[in-house]
């Protein structure tokens, strides 16, 4: 199922941790070793606008119970005199401190384009002294508007805006050049490059980089991202070519369901930010002598619309007429005397338009605006991780074959086509087929998802692959082809934000080692750019109930600290000037309810997923930059609010896609304002705010007291009784200590009348099993878990899921797509993923104990054992995980055989855990075949009824009792 991974170090590793097992901890130094270096949460980045960029490193060592008590950094302008060991921008000494997190540079300022190498050495508690760490590296973006001596440039474009609503409008994409001479030999060449659309950068005829639909994506009144290249090896002495290719994108592109329902320039569904896309562009060179050069875009350079791009959409799919290729069209010497010049962007002048969506119809300019901020974008690039080979091909009808991938994913196909020259193949997309073997495209509703290939004739063969497109499928349907294609000519290629892969997951139970699989697959196929809902129908948007439900698992499978700082950046960027965050993040157009532009839960994102990136990384610079749009937020939630009571004024999204409890907003309200109140406090209180603390302290007491008074019935009881009402009022400690185990009790109660099934939705669900597991019923989260009835995760698996899916049931063996509606079945829709938090977090048990695991919980979750006589599967008797947490690779591999529990444990260096171990007391418990109390790095602490509770040094250990 898996293959050749592109991504050294990155995805790589879901081969190693899939196949043969957790990836294993490398152990070489005794003491400790600094490893892993990153700033700013990336290997090496390009193009830092943070003036005063963090560092950060994880330690390794071969010994256990190891921490550091010291560290020293150099940072260096060059390589030489990082290895002289002369920090000439930065040393910092020697300094007292355990932190491995997030150290913030305060050495020489730091100037645009700067270079900087640098590395770490630490000491251990014995005060030895570690070698000097592998060199790192950055560089500074351009940090001063007026470092931009480039302009923005287009095509000039006389077209009448597109309003046929009926008919789709895809433009060619744009090819620009210039021709540049670099008089001598070149030390150093970077080029920073934005465009309101999507880019692809070329030097002499060579692309730069392997980043995919760059810039990005935000609301470009307001901002626009730029990246940095390092093309010192495109460049030479001499005559030189660049180029750039330009799509529309999110900018002018089909963006959402704005064509499904009627929303954007007289409803046409793009557009949506501007009409003509632009390029903005400039290299920077310096040469060996020292002195310096720089080229840019402006009106010299030449453009033209002939190119073999003619169509070019992120939904709708690309068309590619290789006939118009243009050879040597980024190289010197090329003949452009048929291009035309370009202008600068705002020649285009003014296009007004009549901007509809649920805020009602309003006048926009949608001619070019120079975004008043150009930002470097602070997330891993988009590129191919992965490359898929078919594993079938079959033949439905005469003329059209379909490739089965065997996996659904996001990304595009790169095909072998052959025939005629003008022979036009179309290139459709599915995540299933009908029992027929027709290609199933209901759910893409308005997206195309379509492309097509015009031969030039090679009798060789043709290979191509999109540029400007991405699709979400497993199956590829060709037709128009002449000849018949062959298994391997095609190949799934894989792309998302390069997150790299952080976990591994299985246990004894394949079907729920599968959903694990599936939950990572459907995390890569939505983290393009935003966490989206779903990578394949005309939807593709940051929503942000899902993001906010999903985003701790999201941390345990990846590395998310930078994805999640882009993405946080669009979240405060959007919102609502009444303080309210909307539905999904960035925000082109407002949709639900007339004149409603946010909904309970789904606007709490804006709280919680900076409190998620807090608790796992330990970020407070993030914090810190987002506590004035959270306090605004917090603002507007208090205000809307009646006697601390939650209300129905927004969208009324609820508990999405429960099944048959319906648990009113108000409700629903009044959990959130609570639950946010509690995050903002612990918030505050990390980054030094204790007035604020104190204030949502407060708030969150008054909410809960109001609850109680509105909602609460005796011993446990809620008025509002259903599932997950009492899921929300446990997960959020609204309820005295002395009546949860009732209200869990009752929450158990209902689940066994509903036949041991959910009716749970999206809120709900997120917080079941966590909520079971706490309140003494981790037995029924175990069956919930197991369950291959519907509702249930293993139902999903067994009905043939690679992915998550938007519905419990969107697909059955018997009834085919026949239960829901098909324009609304997404195969992959990561919400109901969210299990895995619990799957991490109670059944390995694998926590952290405050943020960014400097103090480990590690706590097995085996159930009982017995076999329940209704279940359709063994009880989980084997759960292996492994996690590189932002201090290092835990492991938690525990083994249940008959009277023997065992536990393989790992702690990163620097770090403590505290071991929940199932045992009757500490007598019957052995450490590498010796008694418990005679380990190095152990402490038993005490005994919590079933538990023995140690606390754990760094390193590896094997535990067991009888």
């Amino acid at each position: 199922m898996l293959n050749r991974c592109l991504m050294p170090g990155s995805w790589a590793l879901l081969v190693a941790g899939l196949l043969i097992g957790p990836w294993p901890v490398s152990l070489s130094a005794e003491g400790l070793s600094p490893v892993a270096l990153r700033t700013e949460w990336l290997q090496n980045p390009l193009g830092i606008d943070s003036p005063s960029p963090r560092l950060s490193w994880k330690l390794e060592s071969s010994l256990r119970a190891q921490r550091q008590t010291g560290y020293r950094v150099l940072v260096a302008s060059s390589k030489q005199a990082l290895e002289a060991n002369s920090g000439d921008l930065w040393d910092t000494g020697k300094v007292a401190s355990d932190e491995t997190i997030g150290r913030a540079y305060e050495g020489k300022p730091l100037g645009s384009g700067q270079l900087c190498f640098w590395k770490v050495k630490v000491w251990d508690q014995a005060g030895q002294e570690s070698e000097w760490s592998e060199t790192a590296s950055w560089s500074m973006g351009l940090l001063d508007p007026r470092d931009w001596k480039a302009v923005w440039i287009s095509v000039r474009d006389k077209t009448p805006l597109h309003r046929d609503r009926d008919q789709l409008h895809l433009p060619p994409a744009r090819h620009y050049r210039k021709e540049f001479g670099l008089p001598k030999a070149v030390r150093r060449a970077t080029i920073y490059a934005s465009s309101l659309g999507l880019h692809e950068l070329y030097l002499n005829g060579r692309r730069v980089g392997d980043a995919l639909l760059e810039p990005g994506w935000s609301d470009y009144a307001k901002r626009v991202y730029y990246r940095t290249h390092d093309v010192t090896g495109l460049v030479r002495a001499g005559t030189n070519a660049i180029g750039g290719i330009v799509a529309d994108g999110w900018y002018a592109g089909y963006v959402g369901y704005g064509l499904l329902v009627g929303y954007g320039p007289y409803r046409t569904g793009r557009s949506i930010y501007g009409k003509t896309p632009a390029l903005c562009a400039q290299l920077e060179v310096e040469f060996e002598d020292g002195t310096r050069s720089w080229v840019g875009t402006d009106a010299t350079w030449k453009v033209t619309d002939q190119g073999p791009i003619r169509e070019a959409d992120l939904i709708m799919g690309e068309t590619f007429d290789s006939r118009a290729e243009l050879t040597g069209w980024a190289e010197a010497g090329f003949d452009d005397r048929q291009w035309a010049p370009c202008i600068r962007a705002e020649g285009n002048g003014s296009v007004r338009a009549i901007f509809s969506d649920t805020m009602g119809d309003r006048e926009v300019d949608l001619g070019f605006r120079a975004p008043p901020v150009l930002q470097s974008y602070p997330a891993p690039a988009i590129r191919v991780t992965q490359e898929l080979p078919a594993i079938q091909l079959m033949k439905p009808n005469p003329g059209v074959y379909i490739f089965d991938f065997g996996q659904n994913f996001a990304g595009v196909a790169r095909l072998k086509l052959r025939g005629v020259r003008g022979t036009k193949v179309q290139i459709r997309y599915g995540e299933l087929l009908h029992p027929d073997g027709r290609l199933m495209t209901e759910n893409l509703r308005k997206a195309r998802a379509t492309d097509y290939y015009i031969l030039k004739g090679d009798p060789a063969g043709e290979v191509w692959t999109p540029r400007f497109t991405y699709h979400g499928f497993q199956y590829v349907e060709i037709s128009g082809v002449p000849v018949r294609p062959e298994l391997q000519d095609a190949v799934g290629l894989v792309m998302h934000n390069d997150t790299p892969l952080a976990a591994t997951f299985s246990c004894s139970d394949p079907v729920l080692s599968k959903f694990w699989t599936n939950a990572l697959w459907t995390q890569r196929a939505n983290f393009v750019e935003v966490p989206t809902d779903c990578p394949q129908r005309d939807e593709r948007l940051g929503w942000m109930g899902d993001a906010q439900i999903y985003a701790r698992t999201a941390s345990f499978n990846a590395d998310v600290a930078a994805f999640f700082t882009k993405w946080l950046d669009d979240v405060a960027e959007a919102q609502r000037s009444f303080g309210a965050y909307p539905d999904y993040a960035p925000y082109p157009m407002s949709h639900g309810e007339p004149r409603k532009s946010f909904g309970t839960a789904w606007m709490d994102a804006g709280i919680i997923c900076p409190w998620t990136m807090w608790k796992v990384y330990g970020d407070k610079r993030l914090v810190d930059r987002q506590w004035k749009s959270m306090s605004r937020f917090m603002e507007f939630r208090m205000a809307a609010s009646s006697k601390h009571l939650g209300l129905s004024i927004g969208n009324t999204w609820g508990d999405w896609l429960n099944l048959g409890e319906e648990t009113p907003i108000e409700f629903i309200d009044t959990c959130y304002a609570a639950h946010t109140s509690a995050l903002m406090a612990e918030l505050a209180e990390a980054t030094g705010r204790d007035v604020e603390a104190s204030n949502y302290r407060r708030w969150f007491g008054e909410v809960r007291a109001a609850f109680l008074k509105h909602y609460g019935l005796p011993r446990g009881g809620l008025k509002v009784d259903t599932q997950t009402a009492y899921v929300l009022a446990l997960a959020f400690e609204l309820l005295p200590e002395d009546q949860r185990k009732a209200a869990a009790d009752r929450l158990a109660e209902k689940i066994a009348k509903n036949g041991h099934r959910m009716a749970t939705g999206f809120l709900g669900t997120k917080w079941l099993l966590p909520v079971l597991t706490a309140h003494g019923h981790h037995d029924l989260a175990l069956r919930l878990f197991q369950s291959r009835d519907f509702p249930s995760w293993g139902y999903e698996v067994i009905n043939g899921a690679t992915t998550v899916w938007e519905r419990w049931d969107s697909y059955t063996k018997e009834e085919g797509f026949g239960r829901h509606n098909a324009a609304m079945n997404s195969f992959s829709h990561y919400s109901f993923g969210a299990v895995c938090e619990w799957a991490f977090r109670s059944l390995a048990g694998i926590d952290t104990d405050g943020p960014a695991y400097k103090q480990i919980v590690i706590r097995p979750g085996p159930g009982k054992g017995d076999l329940d006589p209704q279940a359709k599967s063994a009880p989980i008797d084997r759960v292996d995980a492994t996690y590189n947490s932002i201090r290092g690779p835990i492991r938690s591999s525990w083994h249940r055989d008959g009277s023997v529990f065992s536990l393989n444990l790992t702690v990163p260096a620097n770090a403590t855990a505290t071991v929940y171990f199932p045992a009757r007391d500490e007598a019957s418990i052995s450490e590498g075949g010796h008694p418990v109390d005679q380990s190095e790095g152990v402490r038993v602490l005490r005994r919590e009824g079933d538990r023995v509770v140690m606390t754990v040094g760094s390193g590896e250990y094997q535990f067991q009792s009888r």
